[in-house]
């Protein structure tokens, strides 16, 4: 049986209804996916994988919103235990120009 089901964008509190089974556990929705989990399209099958990956700002919101992905995760079971999820790392790549280290009060600022 589908049920309509209402979720909040987590960066701009958009609304979005997904029909789905009732049967589906939530276990929350996040910004970024989770590390494992698999998702399926907003208009795709939904029973075999772990959540689905919605775009803020298609037509399921009426074209409201920020555009940006967030991810409704389903609970997920390996062994008959509840696995807790994990966000994906995000990968950041330091500035190769400016300080070496940062200066204190008695030195001068070395970015100068």
């Amino acid at each position: 049986m589908s049920v309509p089901v209402r979720y909040y964008c987590p960066r701009c509190k958009t609304i979005v209804t997904l029909q789905r089974a009732g049967r589906l556990a939530d276990k929350s929705v996040t910004p970024v996916p989770l590390e494992g989990w698999s998702y399926a399209d907003i208009d795709g099958d939904y029973e075999p994988a772990d959540g689905v990956r919605i775009v803020c700002g298609e037509s399921q919101t009426d074209g409201e919103g920020c555009g940006e992905p967030y991810y409704l995760n389903f609970v997920r079971f390996e062994a008959g235990r509840e696995i807790e999820p994990v966000p994906e790392s995000e990968r950041v790549t330091l500035a190769s120009d400016g300080p070496r280290r940062p200066s204190s009060p008695d030195e001068p600022d070395q970015s100068l």
